[in-house]
């Protein structure tokens, strides 16, 4: 067996943050091996190429990458302009993809990951042993890769959250799945229009995603009559409902909540308040979605459920990840991004201390860090992976020197608030909104940081 210092980096996913991590490994010299389900870079992002990022070309290339690339000739789209998600894909991943080669396999799904000759239990040697990431390559053969470390960058994409307010699918969701979709639907696709076009659609949730969703279904009710969405929020309708507006530094995410308004006001969408669903019925063709009080919603055609996303720990159950209860996100992040508190996104940049886990060597980043907190931001994982290679490269002081400036959301009170329309109305929201800062993590600087 190799040494452990000669064996490779495993990152798992081709997405942005894999892919930046894969980058500073090249940078600081050291072997990654990129590790993708799908047929390409970004499967994920290219899931969702309609849609517009709320963030532009600046704040979503990494410094390392551009740095990788600048030799081939590549040159950072405009930085002020927002690209959508196909953009992001053919236009910087494919690229960065392309250039990093063999370093990457696709069709390939981790199914586990483990100490070489150690399950979970065992103490005895396990941080002098390497990791074993266990593959199920596209042609059904079975692998074992040995690793010095594993960067997980997964992400969350494959793991929707159910209707079921409480965590688990609805009762009635599994079987009217044909009517349900987990997605951001693509009314540019003539099949996909025509299944909204002078249909009611409920629209489950309360984040950027459902922003888009109702901004869509307004745009398709001006040209086909009887298109209507009726928007399902959990709770009541406050100043933060439609986002932080102009007060937003991501213009274009504030942008989106005003779109979401405008549909409201202009008859296109209507509101349901207050509704934590428990059951979906078959009404003929139709659906109707029921509360955990028995309130019962008039039938719609279609769901769209965009209630959020989750981590898949189910190949990880062989190694010590050391887990927030609530939020399934490293302990020492997870108070900082708990929605319960604040949903502004006051997460201050962060690094290989705040990631760490009880399983030396093994990391969570991007997406998939933040467990069940939906406010993550792309630069704040080309921070995260950026900290982690430089820790496994033995540069303790640039591991523990992480800084970004964050931009303010300009939107304040957590989840665990808002569901009280006193403390909503009130304006509580725990001192969660300070002035954008540049943070150093490890030199004793300031915690405070702008949003998400």
């Amino acid at each position: 067996m190799l040494a452990t210092d000669q064996l490779p980096v495993v990152v798992i996913g081709a997405g942005p943050v894999g892919l930046a991590a894969a980058a500073h490994l090249v940078e600081r010299g050291i072997e990654p091996l990129v590790l993708e389900a799908g047929p390409s870079a970004g499967t994920a992002v290219r899931d969702w190429a309609h849609v517009r990022l709320f963030s532009p070309w600046s704040e979503i290339t990494d410094p390392a990458a551009e740095k990788l690339l600048a030799p081939t000739g590549w040159t950072r789209p405009d930085g002020s302009a927002y690209p959508t998600g196909g953009d992001w894909a053919e236009q910087y991943l494919q690229p960065l993809a392309d250039l990093l080669d063999d370093k990457i396999r696709y069709g390939v799904t981790v199914v586990g990951v483990a100490r070489a000759g150690r399950d979970r239990i065992v103490d005895s040697g396990r941080d002098e042993q390497p990791f074993t990431v266990h593959i199920a390559p596209a042609d059904g053969r079975e692998e074992r890769i040995s690793a010095r470390a594993v960067i997980d960058a997964s992400g969350t994409w494959s793991t929707p959250s159910p209707l079921g307010a409480d965590g688990l699918p609805a009762l009635g969701e599994k079987s009217a799945i044909s009517r349900i979709s987990y997605r951001v639907p693509d009314l540019g696709d003539p099949a996909v229009r025509a299944r909204y076009a002078g249909k009611r659609t409920a629209v489950v949730g309360s984040g950027a995603s459902a922003f888009t969703a109702l901004a869509h279904l307004a745009d398709l009710a001006k040209d086909e009559p009887g298109t209507h969405a009726v928007w399902i929020l959990r709770r009541g309708i406050t100043g933060s409902t439609f986002g932080g507006g102009e007060a937003d530094q991501l213009p274009a995410r504030g942008a989106l909540g005003l779109r979401a308004k405008a549909a409201v006001e202009a008859g296109h969408a209507s509101t349901a308040t207050g509704f934590r669903t428990q059951a979906v019925e078959r009404n003929g063709d139709r659906l109707v979605l029921v509360d955990e009080n028995g309130r019962r919603l008039d039938p719609v055609d279609e769901v769209i459920a965009l209630t959020g996303f989750r981590p898949d720990l189910s190949f990880l159950s062989e190694i010590r990840l050391g887990l927030d209860e609530r939020l399934q996100a490293p302990t020492a992040l997870a108070p900082l991004i708990d929605p319960n508190v604040h949903s502004c996104g006051t997460v201050y940049p962060h690094g290989v201390n705040e990631l760490a886990h009880p399983e030396q060597g093994a990391y969570l980043v991007g997406m998939k860090s933040y467990g069940r907190a939906p406010t993550f931001l792309a630069m704040t994982g080309y921070e995260q992976v950026r900290s982690i290679t430089a820790a496994l490269a033995g540069d303790r002081e640039a591991a523990e020197r992480v800084e970004l400036t964050l931009p303010e959301t300009g939107v304040c009170g957590g989840a665990g608030l808002f569901d009280e329309p006193e403390a909503a109305q009130s304006g509580q929201d725990g001192g969660c909104c300070g002035a954008s800062a540049t943070v150093q993590i490890g030199t004793g600087a300031s915690a405070s940081s702008g949003g998400c």
